[in-house]
């Protein structure tokens, strides 16, 4: 495989054409390498329009160990709109890509992972990326009690819920952000919640889909 020649496709085949136009952010996806926080067994498919397994083990795939598309991770950043001097927390490290992106923009990122081997792992890719800013910890982003973290400019969860995290916005700053991939299958949408003085303005900007994050709460469904 040409690397190269594969990164530049993902860039303008997948993720431009998803209305990711900010070209900071393109850069940075020509510059952080993809491949590296992917699993050796599936380095061919580290370009790929698809959510990457992270494991061998089906169970843990089930679970949501993968990496989301890089258009969603690439849209995503850019209607966060990090900046320099912010301080970010993500829910769902995985193989750490996300967060070294997040790193990039960012004064300081705190990534949170509930799978201890994937924490190290995800570890290990930002240290050899160069992620001094980054913290890895494995916790879980359900239950975590962050009070002592918080408050961030900016939350991101790399994986899907069935509502907004009450105690999540509640870490944000004034002027802070949220973004999570809010629903049920088959229908989701990326929302963002910005935190201004006057309260909360949620906005729903796009239909994405995504594997659950672990032990945020369900809603009861109806039994006969």
């Amino acid at each position: 495989m040409n690397v190269e020649q594969a990164r530049f496709n993902m860039i303008e085949q997948q993720i431009r054409p998803w209305d990711v136009l900010d070209a900071h952010v393109l850069e940075l996806l020509a510059v952080v390498q993809r491949e590296d926080f992917v699993p050796s067994a599936h380095r061919d498919l580290a370009f790929a329009d698809l959510e990457v397994p992270l494991s061998n083990d089906p169970a843990l795939i089930a679970a949501g160990q993968v990496m989301l598309p890089p258009r969603v991770e690439a849209r995503m950043l850019q209607d966060l709109e990090v900046a320099k001097h912010e301080k970010v927390l993500e829910i769902g490290a995985g193989s750490g890509f996300m967060a070294a992106l997040l790193g990039h923009r960012a004064q300081r990122v705190l990534t949170l992972e509930i799978d201890t081997d994937m924490a190290h792992t995800a570890y290990t890719n930002l240290q050899r990326a160069g992620s001094m800013n980054v913290e890895v910890r494995a916790a879980d982003g359900a239950s975590a009690n962050l009070s002592s973290d918080g408050p961030f400019d900016v939350i991101v969860l790399s994986g899907s819920v069935a509502q907004l995290p009450e105690h999540l916005m509640n870490l944000l700053k004034p002027g802070g952000r949220l973004m999570a991939i809010v629903g049920e299958e088959p229908v989701m949408r990326a929302t963002l919640v910005r935190q201004g003085n006057g309260g909360r303005v949620i906005t729903e900007p796009w239909d994405t889909g995504a594997p659950r994050l672990l032990n945020f709460p369900e809603p009861r469904r109806f039994r006969f």
